[in-house]
């Protein structure tokens, strides 16, 4: 082993050292641009629409073909609701934690409640941002419940078999089938009933 490469576990791959203390990467303001517009969700006709500024310039900025003006740096701050210091701030590093979980069919830790059959899913990894487990639903009325179901963060639910009737506190039931999905509040209110013949199973993904 050399100081300037570390071998990795397979034989093929070789990774470089980096001396992240001795080295600080140039600024690339279209690389930084480009990570706020999609962390906006904005595709770069939507970002034209709100910065004024052309999709073709938008575009070469991101590519580092060209380098915008101040007034152009005026116009990408107001359309996309920033302060212009952000657009020199280094673009966010991705480094991979390499964390992994397989749970095979059927082999999820059980946990049951009052109100669903719930199977505990990727159960191996602590610390998760998001918990997915998958729920039989036996309920068959609203009545069923004692009280509205609600927890911190956000939730996602896929209908993987049968229908439900998906109940939440601000809104009208709903009723959805096998493919169906809804993304929702989990600090709402909220509660399911099945009204298949079968139990309805459920695929939930909570992340806090």
């Amino acid at each position: 082993m050399t100081d300037e490469y570390i071998q990795d576990v397979y034989p093929s791959m070789r990774i470089e050292k980096t001396q992240a203390a001795e080295h600080i990467a140039p600024l690339k303001l279209g690389e930084r641009l480009k990570e706020i517009r999609v962390s906006l969700g904005l595709t770069l006709e939507e970002a034209s629409k709100r910065t004024g500024l052309a999709r073709s310039t938008l575009s070469k900025i991101e590519n580092e073909q060209i380098s915008p003006t101040y007034q152009a740096m005026q116009k990408l701050a107001t359309g996309l609701a920033i302060d212009i210091p952000q657009l020199f701030e280094p673009p966010k590093s991705i480094t991979a934690s390499g964390r992994r979980d397989i749970t095979r069919y059927g082999e999820g830790r059980p946990h049951p409640t009052s109100t669903y059959e719930h199977e505990l899913l990727a159960t191996q990894l602590t610390n998760k941002k998001m918990m997915p487990f998958k729920s039989h639903v036996p309920a068959r009325s609203f009545d069923d419940y004692s009280e509205w179901i609600r927890h911190d963060g956000e939730e996602f639910l896929l209908v993987l078999k049968g229908e439900i009737t998906f109940f939440s506190e601000f809104y009208e039931p709903i009723h959805l089938v096998e493919g169906d999905s809804a993304y929702y509040d989990a600090t709402m209110g909220h509660m399911l009933t099945s009204v298949s013949e079968e139990d309805a199973l459920i695929l939930w993904v909570t992340a806090s």
